[in-house]
């Protein structure tokens, strides 16, 4: 195998690099969030957009807002890759490259674009510093060259070392705003409260036709700082009868284990979803699918598509199933937490449902909600009915949720509910379009308050930045 073979092999599979003179380099580990990037040989200078290319230009504090803005990074999820890394700017956009020259695009969400703006990080020339080795051109750096933003082939000289070393430092353009909790791009978030500690359970968005193939975990005392637990679940090694279409995660738990419902499919296209469920003894995983078969098959129950699955546990401990896109259908759970009764299994769709049904009981009152319209439209929102029981009958009571354009808030659905242990408080974890540039399939993860009036009915969200 050549060298560049064994770079590609070592990067894509381990995070880790090695240079071409055949002396390693380690794999540097990145915060993610809000970060500019100094150079390291020219203190004083950062990577910023300057009419969509990138370049190292100086930053002080008497520069313009709009430089800062544009010097200013959030560090995501690698788009191509978990254990890489993407650039976010400020416009929504993401650092790529494209003919080996530097620049910002708007995600297409195809192969080919992940792969060009995904970098997985090295240790850079001076301690604390990283570089950035491309993710589909492993023997390539990002390297400022008259001040211009390329990537070169990996030289081992000094020079080019310093040349392509950065430091990531405070933003020159901090986050403000509460949301997105989470950086970068997630959708169908799960929100849930295990032993005093929350975690979210989200699809990994950005992937043309929704085509992620694994979950990640996240877990928060507060609810604003998150930590990220990795990969929890990959389709492509865990899961035997499915390779994409990793959406909408559930975790529930019951004696001790923890069950991961999840929807899968083949990479062919869109089409022949199903259930499964893994089981884990932690609720940052790893998850070992627990059947090696669905759960719920394509085609098992008429109409509809087996996807979005949603547990309730009620205060009896019985533990309910609920999913669908287009017909919403629910049934009880064994205790097993992976069988059900399939003579059981209702259909309870109500009026204006489409996706994503999720239940919460308060004060003896069972509360089913729901997505309605496409995720790809501005128009994507929650409604919710009432009942006196997980199975219903159901009284519709309204839409709940739904997009803010005065700032420029859209797409606000899938949403899920938690409560605060030994409280009347609730929140609502739920995805938009990602805010500016985003669409159907460029979504983020928000958090905002769940309010009930004093009759039971529940009050019209706010969302907020």
């Amino acid at each position: 195998m050549s060298a560049r073979s064994l770079l590609a092999a070592s990067l894509l599979t381990t995070g880790f690099a090695v240079v071409l003179s055949g002396a390693p380099a380690q794999a540097a580990a990145l915060a993610t969030g809000a970060r500019s990037l100094e150079a390291v040989n020219y203190p004083g200078r950062y990577v910023r957009h300057l009419d969509s290319l990138g370049r190292i230009d100086p930053i002080t504090a008497s520069s313009t807002a709009q430089a800062k803005l544009d010097a200013s990074f959030t560090v995501v999820n690698g788009l191509a890759a978990p254990s890489c890394y993407s650039f976010q700017a400020k416009n929504g956009q993401f650092l790529r490259h494209r003919d080996y020259r530097l620049r910002l695009d708007t995600n297409t969400g195809d192969a080919t674009f992940r792969s060009d703006a995904t970098f997985c990080a090295v240790d850079g020339s001076v301690s604390g510093s990283v570089a950035l080795v491309s993710y589909n051109y492993p023997d390539r750096r990002i390297r400022h060259r008259d001040h211009e933003l390329w990537l070169d082939t990996y030289q081992d000289t000094a020079a080019f070392k310093a040349d392509s070393s950065f430091r990531l430092v405070s933003p020159w353009a901090p986050k403000t705003a509460r949301n997105p909790v989470l950086p970068g791009l997630f959708a169908d978030p799960q929100i849930v409260n295990f032993n005093g500690r929350y975690y979210l359970y989200p699809t990994t968005d950005g992937y043309a036709g929704w085509g992620g193939t694994y979950y990640k975990a996240f877990s928060s005392t507060d609810l604003v700082n998150w930590t990220d637990h990795g990969v929890i679940l990959d389709h492509g090694p865990d899961v035997s009868w499915a390779d994409n279409s990793a959406w909408a995660p559930a975790v529930a738990t019951r004696n001790g284990r923890y069950y991961l419902y999840f929807s899968g499919g083949p990479a062919s296209g869109n089409t022949a979803k199903q259930l499964g469920v893994a089981v884990a003894d932690s609720p940052t995983g790893p998850f070992k699918d627990a059947l090696g078969r669905p759960l719920v098959t394509s085609g098992q129950f008429s109409g509809g598509q087996a996807i979005d699955p949603a547990v309730f546990t009620d205060t009896d401990g019985q533990s309910y199933l609920y999913w669908g896109q287009g017909v919403c259908r629910a049934v009880r759970l064994n205790a097993d937490m992976t069988s059900f009764d399939t003579t059981q299994v209702r259909t309870i769709t109500p009026a204006g449902y489409n996706e994503a049904p999720f239940v919460i009981k308060r004060n003896g009152v069972y509360y089913l909600m729901w997505s309605e319209n496409d995720t790809r439209s501005e128009d994507y929102r929650v409604a919710y009915a009432t009942g006196t029981s997980p199975l219903g009958p159901w009284t519709n009571r309204g839409v709940i949720l739904q997009k803010r354009l005065d700032l420029g808030i859209k797409g606000t659905g899938h949403h899920s509910v938690v409560q605060a242990p030994g409280t009347d408080t609730w929140y609502i974890a739920y995805h938009r379009f990602a805010v500016p540039a985003g669409d159907g399939t460029n979504r983020e993860t928000a958090v905002d308050r769940l309010e009930f009036n004093t009759d039971g009915t529940i009050r019209p969200v706010t969302p907020t930045l």
